[in-house]
C-alpha cells in the first residue's frame, strides 16, 4: 500500500466516525484530584510535604508553622501544630524520627523527643550566609543513599539574580556532622530537585535571565548549569569548579548545547520545558508509583504558574541524559509547588501557594490529592531516540491505518539562545520532514524517519491523527524531546546554518509612532503597570469614543507581559486563541490574528516600557483589557469603558 493510499483509507476511515470518542478523552476519567481539608484558621501555604513512620503527614508552610495531619485519609483530617518560627522554609523531610526543613538562613533538625506530637528541639545543623533580599529562598532537603543531605540556595533579585551571599546559586551537600561542601552551581531558582529511580541527582529551573525557559538537568560534582551569578564564590575553599564569571561569553549567539561544545564544565539540560507550552514555572518533582498507571519510573514535575503537573521521560545515550516531557494533569487549585507520594494511599499529595508569586489557581494555597481511577489513558508512553528517528510508544494499541500514515505526525525542532537576557524567543525553527513510519506487529509503538537530526535541539513531536483500536484520540498528542546524543548508526546529521533571530512579527495594532494625523495632539494618557500576582495595577480605565490615546505600559514584574485590548465580551476567546499559537507564539507577542484584538503592546520583559498610540473605539462599552501571555489571562485583566462624547 503506498503513502497515497494509505491517506485516503485514513481519510476515509476519519468520515466513518472513527475519532468519535475523542471528546470523552479527558484528564479527569483517569487522574481525579481531590480536594483536601484544611481548617478555616491555617493559612497552609504549603512549602514542603513528608509522611513520618506513623503515616502522618508533615506540611511545612511558608508561614513558618510545621502542622502534622495526623489521619490524613479522613475528610475531617487532625491538625496538630508541630513546628513554628521559622524563616519560610521551603521544603521537608522526615528521616529517622526526626522532621527536617531548609529555612532561608539554615538547615533545621526538628525533634520531638517525648512523642507528644509537638517539636521540643530545634537543632541548627548547618547555615548560611543571608542578606535580607526577598528572592533568596532556600530549598530541601533531600536525602542521599549515603545518608548525606542537599540543599539549594536560591539568588536574590535586584533587577536581575545576582548572589549576594555566600553560595547562592549553588547545590550544597550537607554531611550528617553539618559539614557543608558546595557541590554545584549556575542555579538561578532551584525550587526543585531530587533523585531519579538511577539515584542519580537532577533539578528544575525557571525561565529567567540567562535561562531561556525552563528545564531539568542532571548534576554531577563540579557542574555549571548555567547562570554565571554563583560563579563569585568559585575561588572560595571547596570550591568543585574553578569556571569565572568573566569565563562566560554569551555575545556568540550560541544556545547553552553549543557552549556546552565550547567549555569545559558547563552542563546543558537534560530536558527541556518549552515556555508557555509546557509551564513557567516548574517547581518540585516525585517518581513515579507502579500502582498510579502506566509510567513507573518517570517523574512528575509540578508547574507553580500554570496549576499543574507534568511527565518526564528520559534515556541514557551515549552516557548522555535526555529526554522527553509531556503534559500530564492540569486544574489544581493553586500554584503547584511540592509532590510527595503516600503509598499507603497510592496517592500523590500536591502542596501548593501562589501567593507574591502568581498562579493560574484561582486559590491562594491548597493541599490535593490525586488518585488514578484506574482506567488505562490513551497515551505517547514514552519517545526514543532511534538512529533513525523517533520511537513512540503508546499504552495501548494502536489503529494501524492513522498510526502508520506519516500525515499523522509533526516534528519541528528550535533552540533557545543562552545569554543574559531573560528567557529567550524560539530560535532557529524548522519542519523535519517524516519519510517513513513503522508500526510494530503488536500495534504498541511507531517508529518515526526523519530526514535529519540536529543535535542540542528540542523536538516538538506531535501525533494528533493517532488513534487507538477504539478511535480514540490521544489523550495528550505531543511531547518535547531534548536531543543531546544520537545513537550509533544514523546516516544523517546537520547542524543548521540558518540564521539566529529573535525579531518578532509586527502588527498594524501596534502603533509606537502618533500618528501625523494627531498633528502631535494627545487627548487621553495613560499610564499602566503591574503590581506582584499577575495583576495590572489599574483595572478600571476610562476614555471618551473616539478619543487620541498613548498607552504607556511599565512591566515592573519579574516575568514577561503584554497589554492587548479586545473587543466587548472577547476576552476570554482571545486569551484561548493565545494557548494555540504554540511555537510561533512569542514571535507573535503572544496576540491571536484576531479582528476581536483591538490593539496591543509587544511582549514587554522585566522592567521594560513600551508606548502605544490608538483611538479608542467609537461604540460605547466596557473593552476588556489582558495579558495574553499562556495562562495569564484568567487573572490579568481589567476593564477600558468607553463612554459617549
Amino acid at each position: 500500500m503506498n503513502r497515497l493510499t494509505k491517506t485516503l483509507l485514513y481519510l476515509v476511515l476519519l468520515g466513518l466516525g472513527i475519532g468519535q470518542n475523542a471528546a470523552q478523552n479527558k484528564e479527569s476519567d483517569y487522574y481525579k484530584i481531590e480536594k483536601f481539608f484544611i481548617p478555616e484558621h491555617i493559612s497552609l501555604e504549603v512549602g514542603g510535604l513528608a509522611f513520618n513512620d506513623k503515616g502522618q503527614l508533615g506540611v511545612i508552610t511558608r508561614r513558618g508553622e510545621l502542622w502534622l495531619i495526623l489521619n490524613p485519609e479522613n475528610k475531617e483530617s487532625k491538625y496538630v501544630r508541630f513546628a513554628y518560627g521559622l524563616h519560610e522554609p521551603l521544603g521537608l523531610l522526615y528521616h529517622e524520627g526526626a522532621f527536617y526543613s531548609n529555612q532561608r538562613g539554615e538547615l533545621t533538625k526538628l525533634i520531638d523527643k517525648d512523642d507528644d506530637n509537638i517539636a521540643d528541639v530545634y537543632e541548627t545543623i548547618a547555615s548560611w550566609e543571608l542578606n535580607g533580599n526577598y528572592h533568596e529562598y532556600s530549598y530541601g532537603p533531600i536525602l542521599l543513599p549515603d545518608g548525606d543531605l542537599l540543599v539549594t540556595l536560591n539568588l536574590g533579585w535586584i533587577g536581575r539574580g545576582e548572589s549576594g551571599s555566600k553560595w547562592r546559586g549553588w547545590m550544597l551537600k550537607v554531611s550528617k556532622n553539618g559539614e557543608v561542601q558546595p557541590f554545584a552551581t549556575g542555579l538561578r531558582s532551584p525550587a526543585g530537585f531530587g533523585l531519579n529511580d538511577q539515584g542519580d541527582i537532577f533539578y528544575t529551573e525557571n525561565q529567567g535571565d540567562w535561562v531561556g525557559s525552563g528545564r531539568m538537568t542532571h548534576l554531577t560534582l563540579g557542574d555549571f548549569a548555567g547562570n554565571p551569578e554563583g560563579l563569585k564564590w568559585s575561588s572560595e575553599k571547596g570550591s568543585p569548579t574553578k569556571l569565572k564569571f568573566a569565563d562566560i561569553d554569551d555575545t556568540k549567539g550560541l544556545s547553552l548545547y553549543e557552549y556546552q561544545q565550547e567549555l569545559k564544565g558547563v552542563k546543558a539540560p537534560s530536558v527541556w520545558f518549552p515556555h508557555t507550552l509546557m509551564g513557567i514555572s516548574t517547581s518540585g518533582f516525585a517518581l513515579f508509583s507502579e500502582k498510579m498507571g502506566p509510567f513507573k519510573g518517570q517523574i512528575l514535575v509540578g508547574d507553580q504558574g500554570h496549576s499543574k503537573i507534568m511527565r518526564v521521560y528520559q534515556e541514557k545515550i551515549n552516557g548522555v541524559y535526555q529526554g522527553v516531557c509531556f503534559p500530564f494533569r492540569e486544574g489544581f487549585a493553586s500554584g503547584v509547588l511540592r509532590l510527595e507520594y503516600n503509598p499507603a494511599k497510592d496517592a500523590l499529595y500536591v502542596g501548593q501557594t501562589s501567593r507574591g508569586w502568581g498562579a493560574t489557581g484561582s486559590e491562594s494555597y491548597a493541599l490535593e490529592r490525586m488518585i488514578w481511577t484506574g482506567k488505562m489513558p490513551f497515551e505517547i508512553k514514552t519517545i526514543q531516540v532511534h538512529p533513525e528517528g523517533f520511537q513512540l510508544t503508546f499504552t495501548q494499541p494502536v489503529n494501524s491505518v492513522s498510526a502508520s500514515n506519516p500525515a499523522s505526525y509533526q516534528i519541528t525542532d528550535f533552540t533557545y539562545l543562552y545569554h543574559h537576557f531573560y528567557g529567550s524567543p524560539v530560535e532557529d525553527k524548522q519542519a523535519r520532514t517524516i519519510s517513513q513510519v513503522d508500526v510494530a506487529p503488536d500495534r504498541m509503538s511507531a517508529l518515526l524517519k526523519i530526514d535529519q537530526f540536529r543535535k542540542g535541539y528540542i523536538y516538538e513531536i506531535k501525533a494528533s491523527g493517532v488513534q487507538n483500536t477504539a478511535g480514540q484520540l490521544l489523550l495528550h498528542d505531543f511531547g518535547y524531546y531534548t536531543l543531546n546524543e544520537i545513537p550509533a548508526g544514523n546516516p544523517v546529521l546537520v547542524k543548521s546554518n540558518q540564521p539566529k533571530t529573535s525579531d518578532t512579527i509586527s502588527s498594524s495594532k501596534r502603533l509606537t509612532v502618533m500618528p501625523e494625523i494627531w498633528n502631535g495632539k494627545v487627548e487621553a494618557d495613560i499610564a499602566l503597570s503591574t503590581v506582584p500576582g499577575l495583576k495590572f495595577d489599574k483595572t478600571q480605565l476610562m476614555v471618551e469614543a473616539g478619543t487620541n490615546v498613548r498607552l504607556t505600559f511599565h512591566n515592573a514584574d519579574d516575568m514577561p507581559h503584554n497589554f492587548l485590548l479586545s473587543g466587548i465580551g472577547q476576552a476570554d476567546k482571545i486569551g484561548k486563541e493565545a494557548l494555540q499559537l504554540g511555537l510561533d507564539g512569542e514571535s507573535m507577542n503572544y496576540v491571536p490574528n484576531s479582528p476581536d484584538v483591538v490593539v496591543h503592546t509587544k511582549l514587554l520583559a522585566p522592567d521594560e516600557i513600551e508606548t502605544i498610540y490608538f483611538t479608542a473605539p467609537e461604540t460605547p462599552g466596557d473593552y476588556p483589557f489582558l495579558c495574553t501571555f499562556p495562562g495569564h489571562y484568567l487573572t490579568m485583566r481589567g476593564i477600558l469603558t468607553v463612554k459617549a462624547k
